[in-house]
Parts: structure tokens; sequence; C-alpha cells
């Protein structure tokens, strides 16, 4: 009997989470599609603003699923609680702690459902989306393809003129420093780009040496050079957090902090991705708490504003102490893990209240 319950307050309230999630994802597109039509420029026109929409929906449906996990659970235990099902429940010998491990189950459903689109679905796309942008605004022949970019392999700076998906950067100019952070040497490369074992192959390159004895001039017309700078670090530095995995942020991030470089952008990304996906559990918890309240004889109108107003509270308070996070040098994950504990104490409470 109770694994047939659990199955039933699982299927109601993945539906209505489905329903609801459908519904904020059509709203987030429209406003994405309207915002980009702004930016059509060269191939890029309508055809290309929706498919860089719709390639972007899975990364909006992150962001959104715990919001519409809320709205879902609490129009769906709505709806079973006004038809006093909830009570024949707790009359049929559940405790509220039964029922809140079963609802859990939804929970940890859409748990592992967000883990999967956050992690390897939403950031590929994400990626593909905003380079099939870049290419088609600036036709794929156009030389100023590409983005400038600062890398650091400890104590070399190098400096790319143009990054492009094929790793072709264009001039490159290389900072040495010695050990007493004094500049060592400073190099041009006409093109430059990395082969498929990560080699830096640098054409016509001209180096500057500034040695005690005087200023040595080296010039090679080919030269390989091997950073730990690879393909892989390199597009990390290009892509913004948002598109990149979990994995991916934990590489680079590994590699800022090697190179004394600040990465409380990426590690703030990385803690809000891990918060935001725990709090999808919680979702369906809290929803339940709030149904064997006076919310229980509302209607579908009223339910629907509480879910609103909670998930709005939840999504501009982390999103206010994320950003404030940065700008105030927080801990990344103190501030990213914090409206989750709220979240959590909100439900221990309410919890308790029912009798």
């Amino acid at each position: 009997m109770t694994s047939i319950l659990s199955q039933y307050l699982m299927r109601t309230i993945i539906l209505t989470t489905v329903l609801v999630l459908v519904v904020l994802l059509a709203l987030a597109g429209l406003f994405e599609f309207i915002g980009e039509l702004d930016d059509t420029q060269g191939s890029y026109q309508t055809p290309r603003v929706i498919l860089y929409v719709a390639l972007r929906l899975p990364n909006l449906a992150f962001e959104m699923l715990p919001v519409a996990a809320l709205i879902g659970s609490l129009l769906g235990l709505g709806a079973i609680a006004s038809n006093s099902e909830i009570i024949v429940m707790r009359s049929a010998g559940l405790s509220i702690t039964r029922l809140s491990g079963m609802v859990s189950v939804a929970g940890l459903v859409m748990l592992i459902f967000t883990g999967l689109v956050g992690e390897f679905i939403g950031p590929p796309l994400d990626l593909y989306a905003r380079n099939m942008r870049m290419e088609a605004r600036y036709e794929k022949g156009d030389a100023r393809l590409g983005k400038e970019t600062w890398v650091k392999d400890g104590p070399v700076y190098l400096h790319l003129e143009r990054v492009n998906s094929e790793f072709e950067f264009g001039s490159i100019y290389m900072f040495r420093f010695n050990d007493d952070y004094e500049l060592a040497a400073i190099a041009k490369a006409e093109n430059s780009g990395l082969d498929p074992d990560d080699n830096w192959i640098l054409e016509n390159l001209r180096e500057t040496r500034f040695e005690r004895g005087g200023v040595q001039v080296v010039e090679s017309s080919v030269a390989v050079e091997s950073f730990e700078v690879n393909a892989e670090l390199l597009g990390s530095s290009l892509a913004k957090p948002l598109s990149l995995s979990a994995r991916g942020l934990l590489v680079y991030i590994d590699y800022l902090k090697r190179n004394n470089l600040d990465a409380d952008l990426y590690e703030s990304e990385l803690w809000y991705r891990a918060s935001r996906t725990t709090t999808v559990l919680i979702m369906p918890i809290l929803a339940l708490a709030f149904v064997f309240g006076s919310i229980r004889t509302g209607g579908t109108g009223g339910r629907l504003m509480v879910g609103v107003i909670i998930g709005l509270a939840y999504y501009l308070g982390s999103e206010t102490l994320a950003n404030s996070g940065q700008v105030f040098n927080l801990n990344p994950a103190l501030v990213n893990w914090l409206p989750t504990l709220a979240l959590c104490m909100v439900t221990l409470i309410a919890l308790s209240r029912v009798r």
C-alpha cells in the first residue's frame, strides 16, 4: 500500500512540475527571443535566433527547476488535499515524517534529472549556441572572428589576439618573468595554434631576452612550446561559467588557483549549481507543509500565488546573494548555500507546526 501511495504522490508531483516548467520555459524563451531580435546581424537572423533560444532552453530549465518544483508540488499536493486524500492518508496511520519521505522520492527523481541537465545537457548546448551565434553574426570567413584573451602559465603570460573554435590564435604575445617577478623576455609570433598533442606551434617567432649583459634577440620561423594551458583549459577561459560542466569548472578552478589567479567567479557558479540542484529535493517537502494549512481549503489560484511568492523570494534572494558575494568578496560556498539552508529551516519549522 505504501509503495502505491508513494508512486501516486510522485506521479502527481512530477506531472504538475513538468506542466509548470513548460509554461515557465515558454515565457523565458519568449523573452529571450525578443531580446535577441535586437542583436540580429549578418546571417544571424530570425531562424538562427529561434535555434539559439531553443539550444539555451536546457540551461534555462536548470535555473527554473527549483521554482517549478515548488509551484508544481503545491498545485499537485494541493489538489490531492482539496479532495481530502491526504486526510485519509493521515487517518490510515501515515505520519508527517512518512509522508515527507514519500514526497521526497519525487524530489529525488527531479534532483537526478536536474543534475543530469545541469552537467551533461545544458552547458554543452549553451556553449554551442553562443559559438553559433558569434559565427553567424560575424560570418566564418571574417578575420575578426574569435576572442582575444589572456592566460597565465606559471611565469609566462600569454596574450592571444584571436581565438576561434579551431584554436587558431593569430598573433600571440608572450611575457616571461623570472623568480624575482622581473621581466625576462618578450616574444611575438605572427601566427600560432595548438596541434593534436596540445603543443603550441608558433610561426615567425621573434623573442627579445633581457639579460644581465644586455639584450638578445632570437628569431625562429617555427617554434614549438609546451605550456600547461591546453585546448580544454583555453576553451574554459573563453567560455562563460554557465557554459562549463561541473568537471570543467573544477579543472579550471584548480588551474586558476595553481597560478594564483582569482577563481571566485567559477567557484560561485559551481556552488550555485550544487545548491540549486539540492533545493529541488526540498521543494516538495516544503509544499507538503503548506497543504496542511489554510491553503488546503483554498483554490488553485491561492496555491499558485503562494508558490510564486516563495519561488520569487528564493530566486531573488539567491541571485542577490551570489552577486553580492562577488562584489564584496564573500565566501562563494556560504553565499550560495545560504538560501538553501534558509529554505531547509523554513521547511522544518512549517512541518513542526503541523498537527
